[in-house]
């Protein structure tokens, strides 16, 4: 793998880009061809259905988002340095993307407020309610602001748990990036998503228990591939 193919699929779909025509739709085509311009080998197991509105996964990596994206056109919330990213920042600004400073209040609060009348507009959506990647060997706290919106709205969520056997497909930010790009573009990399069961606001008696039902689901398990 070069750089030539992972820039590739981005430069083809700039003209789209330029005309902010079908954000979504583009992000996902670009999506599709970004995965195995990356080297990663994606296996699916089970069924994500395309109709659900709300898809709510665990994060180990920055390429997290683009497996993801690659199944269906969505929106997602993402922190805020993406919006300035070159070539895709802009974009990603008209795609359905809501961004956020974690660190501030007052953004978490427009980015989540923003995010809940997505769903409620009936746009397809993507959570990662930890907000930070981990190695995987353990979920991080939950920001529980979207689950919530979700139960409120009575909307299903289906949970989908990416696992993978390569150590180097975390990216937790503590790592130098270039070295860890290095490693990515040169080696193919085995990446597992399960689609687990969608999960109804109906058949919880109250948001805590919810959560708690996606935090069981999105829990690393001892027959996920190390």
């Amino acid at each position: 793998m070069s750089w030539t193919g992972v820039l590739w699929p981005t430069f083809a779909v700039l003209p789209r880009l330029a005309t902010g025509a079908e954000p979504q739709s583009g992000m996902h085509r670009w999506a599709r061809r970004m995965v195995p311009a990356l080297g990663v080998d994606l296996e699916v197991i089970g069924h994500p259905r395309a109709d659900i509105q709300l898809w709510v996964s665990n994060h180990l990596s920055w390429v997290d988002p683009v497996i993801l994206m690659s199944l269906r056109p969505m929106g997602t919330i993402a922190k805020g340095e993406v919006a300035a990213y070159p070539l895709i920042g802009r974009w990603a600004q008209k795609s359905g993307i809501h961004f956020v400073d974690r660190e501030d209040a007052t953004s978490r609060a427009a980015a989540l407020a923003s995010f809940a009348s997505s769903l409620d507009a009936g746009r397809d959506m993507l959570l990662f309610p930890e907000g930070t990647t981990t190695r995987g060997d353990r979920l991080a706290d939950f920001y529980e602001g979207g689950l919530r919106a979700a139960f409120d709205l009575g909307l299903p969520a289906q949970p989908l748990r990416i696992s993978s056997p390569a150590p180097h497909y975390p990216w937790t930010g503590h790592e130098t990036l270039l070295p860890h790009l290095r490693t990515l573009f040169g080696t193919r990399t085995r990446v597992i998503v399960t689609a687990e069961d969608t999960l109804y606001p109906a058949d919880f008696g109250d948001p805590s228990s919810w959560i708690g039902a996606f935090r069981s689901a999105l829990a690393p398990r001892s027959s996920d591939v190390r």
